[in-house]
């Protein structure tokens, strides 16, 4: 079995709601940004064929897709990504991917600047049914 990986970054701009920074009424709601980076590992057998998990080129080209809409974006603002958490955008990553990418074993998103770092890791799949 192996695992080939691919990262990225993308740099957002998003607010949350949070009880930690009782600054304002609501929370904390204040617009910031962060340079995100992010990384898709990919698992599977060696196709005999191509001699490759996955062509690099099939998965940036989708990474590519995926990146189109996070980067420079307003992530409050991201159809279907929820509240703009580093969860939240492990999962959006994978989701958006997965139509196209079979084998996805893990997505990491973090900042380095603030040393935070999440990872999603989905449950298997069944291959033999």
């Amino acid at each position: 079995m192996f695992e080939l990986s691919q990262s990225f970054y993308f740099e957002s701009a998003h607010t949350l709601r949070r009880q930690v920074e009782r600054n304002e009424a609501d929370g904390s709601r204040r617009v910031h940004g962060h340079t995100y980076t992010a990384e898709v590992t990919v698992c599977g057998e060696v196709d005999p064929a191509s001699g490759m998990v996955v062509d690099l080129a099939h998965l940036r080209a989708a990474i590519a897709a995926v990146r189109e809409q996070l980067d420079h974006h307003f992530l409050d603002e991201v159809s279907g990504l929820g509240p703009p958490t580093l969860e939240s955008l492990c999962r959006f990553i994978h989701d958006r991917l997965l139509p196209t990418v079979p084998g996805i074993a893990s997505v990491s998103v973090g900042r380095q600047s603030s040393g935070d770092r999440c990872t999603y890791r989905p449950a298997p799949v069944d291959r033999r049914r």
